[in-house]
């Protein structure tokens, strides 16, 4: 299984880049604010999950180890696949997801595009004890830090 990518962007697409590795070149599908960051001929260090089903494989690529793990959590509810995980985890903060899953707060998960109230719902209702039992720190401070941080990089910044 690949776990991480290093290497010059090639090509950028759509929803994807392609990261061209001695010689080969790896088409990983990325959230539109990475793709956004990504040039062509720009170094690239994405964490991947990589996807392998029986008629299909894809790489899906983050930034930061706390995306690919919610990603990877999502990935965990029924009827939520790779690319409602990837419009989710791209659409807020890490921070105010998993807020939004512990307070029982449907409006932030439903104004993804492709999550409705019921999806919403199932959400809520098999990851909340996950969330809860990996012990995050969600409260009101999480909620505002998530905001201030996404405000700054909206602006550029970065979290580093």
């Amino acid at each position: 299984m690949i776990g991480s990518l290093r290497g010059p962007v090639s090509q950028v697409g759509v929803d994807h880049v392609l990261i061209d590795i001695g010689g080969v070149g790896y088409r990983v599908v990325v959230s539109p604010a990475l793709l956004g960051k990504l040039r062509v001929g720009s170094e690239a260090a994405l964490l991947i999950h990589h996807l392998v089903r029986e008629d299909q494989q894809a790489l899906f690529g983050f930034a930061k180890p706390e995306e690919l793990a919610f990603f990877e959590l999502l990935m965990t509810v029924n009827g939520v696949g790779p690319r409602l995980a990837l419009a989710i985890t791209s659409a807020h903060p890490v921070t105010r997801l998993q807020m939004a899953i512990v307070t029982d707060d449907l409006d932030v998960l439903t104004s993804v595009s492709g999550v409705g109230r019921k999806t919403a719902e199932r959400i809520v209702l098999e990851l909340r004890e996950k969330i809860h039992a990996a012990g995050i720190a969600v409260g009101p401070g999480a909620a505002a830090d998530s905001d201030v941080v996404a405000a700054l990089e909206s602006l550029g910044y970065t979290a580093s």
